[in-house]
């Protein structure tokens, strides 16, 4: 037991040796923090330039979903949606059809397409005979 006692006593020694190192290393980062805080200014002004190109960049990606938007309105307007123009292309297909041919019939973008084959196969309206080859269930 006096063996541990002895050890724990110069662990403690040694704690309170590193505690002092520590907190005099903080000191004199803290006094030279100041100095590169001043540098760090300029980065930050070229990083909101930065931001500002991307910002110009972001109103054409707008304009082109816009363009999207407005050719998915007409598919409304006309009456189908994204599941019933995709089920009925499908449903026309005797041997099946792959996502290539749905995506030129349908217009759709992938992300679309591959929602609306999702909520359709859940649904049990189609069913996957091979990997990307559907047909009606």
């Amino acid at each position: 037991m006096t063996k541990v006692k002895m050890q724990l006593k110069s662990i403690a020694k040694n704690l309170a040796a590193l505690s002092k190192k520590v907190e005099s290393l903080s000191g004199q980062l803290a006094k030279t923090a100041p100095a590169k805080k001043a540098k760090a200014a300029p980065k930050k002004a070229k990083t909101v330039k930065k931001a500002k190109t991307v910002k110009k960049a972001a109103p054409a990606k707008k304009a082109k979903a816009a363009k999207k938007t407005t050719a998915k309105k007409v598919k409304v307007d006309k009456g189908a949606t994204v599941l019933t123009a995709v089920s009925g292309v499908i449903n026309k297909s005797k041997k099946g059809i792959s996502i290539a041919q749905l995506k030129e019939k349908t217009k759709l973008n992938p992300r679309q397409l591959s929602n609306a084959l999702y909520k359709l196969t859940k649904k049990g309206a189609i069913k996957s005979v091979s990997r990307g080859v559907y047909i009606k269930a």
